[in-house]
């Protein structure tokens, strides 16, 4: 067996928030063959088994009492092509970013809406990631993943995964599915994505009249950068809350006592509105309690400036969910997994 099993570890590397808790078990998986020697462990123990990624989507509030099972298999490729597409694989433990450059290096398209965003390969269909008006789901072809109660290899198709805005089947049915290795269906062709304003803002303030899939990727990684904090320097999770799907008549009100509403019409009718406005329009951008805050630039992060705890940091959520019930009637939902 080549899983080697760790007690009382510190994951304080394995969150982006670098909150300081400790896995009463710990392993990583290097091989589908890890993955079900530590469902075995777990068995064993008689301990849950908690896999994680790069942690990106996490937040400890306390010691974790599980065999927490460190996602770390490494590789990608092609496995098929026509004149128009290729099919893409990758295994869970690939970050996330630097496997959406390899495959614009391949000359793909598809991921560069989705460049600078941390986390692994094996974690994007668990929240169905997305930014500047691409989904997984818009690029996803199948994934490879372990039952947890049995052990057995399943093939998930996109039809099977039940995507919606930051959610899937794997979501909402934690830790029954071990994502292995996901699939993606890229084309040669650029079709790019450009509705978002900032995008075409930056290519405009470049000169660039008609980008590459590489042109929308390092505009798209100049615009995060300059909004958010590199967890390495700053503990974060990215968007610490969801953007709410509102009704039209609740948008139209709002937008008669505030103009300014940041909102987005949905094909279902409903309205989208911007958690990060509602959030700073409140008053909360920059806000710090502690080592606990509210980022200085962007109100939808959370950071921990050195030693806050991960309680801490949920009771500044906490705070902001109530702040914007009171003034908007408007409940955020918080997007990291709270453990």
């Amino acid at each position: 067996m080549s899983l080697i099993l760790e007690s009382n570890r510190s994951l304080r590397s394995f969150n982006t928030f670098a909150v300081d808790q400790r896995a009463r078990f710990f392993a990583s998986a290097h091989s589908d063959e890890d993955v079900r020697d530590a469902l075995d462990q777990a068995r064993q123990l008689d301990v849950p088994l908690l896999p994680i990624g790069g942690g990106s989507n996490l937040l400890l509030t306390g010691d974790v009492p599980a065999l927490v099972l460190h996602m770390a298999s490494r590789g990608k490729r092609i496995i098929d092509e026509s004149a128009k597409h290729v099919l893409v694989e990758a295994e869970a433990g690939e970050q996330w970013h630097p496997f959406v450059l390899w495959t614009l290096e391949q000359g793909l398209v598809g991921l560069e809406n989705l460049s600078l965003i941390p986390g692994t390969v094996g974690a994007s269909p668990i929240q169905n990631i997305g930014a500047y008006g691409v989904e997984i789901k818009d690029v996803f072809a199948g994934l490879t993943a372990m039952d947890s109660q049995t052990g057995a290899l399943c093939e998930f198709a996109l039809d099977d995964c039940a995507f919606s805005y930051r959610d899937s089947l794997f979501k909402q049915q934690p830790g029954r599915y071990l994502i292995l290795r996901v699939r993606f269906l890229l084309r040669r062709q650029a079709m790019l994505h450009l509705e978002y304003g900032p995008i075409r803002q930056r290519l405009a303030e470049q000169g660039i009249l008609t980008p590459t899939a590489q042109d929308v990727s390092r505009a798209v990684c100049a615009i995060r950068s300059e909004k958010l904090p590199d967890p390495r320097q700053l503990g974060n999770a990215g968007s610490f809350f969801k953007n709410p799907l509102v009704s039209a008549a609740v948008a139209q009100m709002l937008r008669d006592s505030h103009p300014d509403l940041v909102a987005y019409p949905q094909v279902d009718g409903r309205v989208k509105l911007a958690a990060g406005w509602l959030i700073e329009k409140a008053g909360w951008k920059g806000y710090r309690d502690g080592d606990a805050g509210v980022h200085r630039l962007q109100a939808l992060v959370l950071v921990n400036h050195g030693r806050a705890t991960g309680k801490q940091l949920l009771g500044l959520a906490r705070q902001i969910q109530a702040d914007v019930v009171e003034r908007f009637g408007v409940e955020l939902e918080i997007e990291p997994n709270v453990l």
